[in-house]
């Protein structure tokens, strides 16, 4: 009797992920997603469902100009799918349906969310759902009036319903081409409305569910959180604060700039903060920015928002953990600590291994692009750390891009939402560990 194969939760993560894809694509492939006649075809489509799904933003086609209002439907439902997480939405939708929740389900949901053990977790997911559509609402209804007042009441509506879940979920896609082709929000760069609105909205989307579940459990009382609240909390404040201080006081001084207003430039220093931390919106035309200034936005991007999230990118705490390594390296301490408590060889391993992953995708992509398009590495790093770090922002390059160039994209988005290691761990899943040890030899490092 052949045995029933069971899938692991990575593989079940994966696959969800593979599978609403490919959905999306085939529904933006029909003639009524599409503006013009004849339909998208299959591979735009898939690129465009892959960054919908994996809450990317980067785009062949301008959203508004190309994509009919049913096409535009189909993306926000991706974006709002990929933002959640499959097994989320998929869980959600059993719970509103009575359904009763079993452990294989809960420990899916566990790794999906990152969370630490599988009690509460269908708390969590009422909490999630609960939280992501007030999130979203009040979102919306703070943009109504300048979307109204710019487009009417109709489409005002429908334009902050839309840029509230693509914000929420760190996607970057905007309907705002209908001004001017891949404009993004630069037609909004001195409106403290839009601004603000979004910048709060992918900071909350950011920052992770988990997070939000302390602030909601412990309101001011920081010192009940848990360190890893504590540690994104801190590491999401640096990560705001400092390159919006780098962008207002050396990239926007320069004379090339010198068009902006003083409350311009203080509202795009802080949204080309934010936003490269996988928003993938911009207030700028980011072509002008200095070698340094694109240099800056990649790190960021690769950086990206918090585990339990709408962002992609390596995480601030795996940025964090690297850094406490570090430190108790250089203070020569057998441990490394974090707000008084000590984090494990394991989580230190997983981050290191994390971060070359990240390194190695993106920098193994940028420079074959370049090879093989012919464009200056800057770009096309500028370009597959948008990808990977699922962020959306682009220097231009993205529909000048050849077929092979695109599946590049489309692998490195995929693998940046779904997460490196949940792929790593859904294709050797079955393997057992090997507990045997080979003989100690000490070798030297740095």
């Amino acid at each position: 009797m052949r045995k029933k194969r069971h899938f692991t939760s990575f593989q079940i993560i994966s696959l969800g992920f593979f599978i609403v894809i490919l959905t999306g694509s085939l529904l933006l492939m029909l003639p009524v997603s599409t503006n013009g006649p004849g339909g998208a075809s299959f591979w735009d489509s898939l690129f465009t469902a892959t960054s919908a799904v994996c809450v990317t933003g980067l785009m062949l086609h301008d959203t508004a100009q190309y994509w009919s209002y049913f096409g535009q439907f189909v993306i926000m439902i991706l974006i709002q799918i990929g933002g959640m997480g499959v097994v989320t939405v998929s869980i959600a939708i059993a719970m509103l349906s009575g359904r009763k929740i079993g452990l294989m389900q809960r420990s899916t949901m566990c790794e999906a969310i990152s969370a630490h053990h599988v009690g509460g977790i269908v708390r969590m997911t009422g909490f999630i759902l609960r939280t992501t559509i007030i999130i979203e609402l009040t979102g919306a209804a703070a943009m109504f009036p300048v979307f109204c007042r710019d487009f009417g009441a109709v489409k005002g509506l429908w334009y902050s319903l839309f840029h509230a879940v693509s914000a929420f979920c760190n996607a970057g896609f905007d309907l705002l081409g209908v001004r001017s082709e891949f404009s993004s929000l630069t037609t909004y760069a001195d409106n403290p409305v839009i601004n603000i609105t979004i910048m709060t909205l992918i900071v909350t989307g950011g920052i992770g569910f988990l997070t939000w579940d302390d602030i909601k459990t412990h309101k001011i009382h920081l010192k009940k959180y848990r360190m890893q609240s504590k540690v994104i909390l801190t590491v999401t404040s640096l990560l705001i604060l400092l390159p919006a201080l780098y962008f207002y006081f050396v990239e926007f001084s320069a004379d090339k700039w010198s068009g902006m207003s003083v409350s311009e430039r203080i509202l795009g220093s802080f949204f080309q903060s934010v936003t490269p931390r996988t928003a993938g919106f911009n207030t700028v035309d980011l072509t002008m920015l200095s070698e340094a200034g694109v240099f800056i936005m990649i790190i960021l991007m690769i950086t990206g928002g918090s585990p339990g999230s709408t962002a992609g990118g390596i995480k601030t705490t795996t940025i964090a953990v690297l850094f406490s390594s570090a430190f108790s390296v250089f203070r020569r301490k057998g441990e490394t600590n974090c707000f008084h408590r000590r984090i494990s060889d394991d989580t230190i391993n997983h981050a290191a291994t994390i971060l070359l992953m990240y390194l190695v995708l993106f920098l193994t992509g940028g420079i074959a692009i370049s090879c093989m398009e012919g464009i200056p590495i800057l770009d096309c790093l500028f370009e597959t750390a948008s990808a990977i770090g699922t962020v959306g922002l682009t220097l231009g390059i993205t529909t000048e891009l050849g077929f092979a160039s695109r599946l590049i994209l489309i692998v490195l988005m995929f693998w940046g939402r779904v997460g490196g290691l949940t792929l790593v761990f859904a294709a050797i899943s079955g393997k057992h560990p090997d507990f045997a040890k080979f003989p100690m030899e000490k070798i030297t490092v740095g």
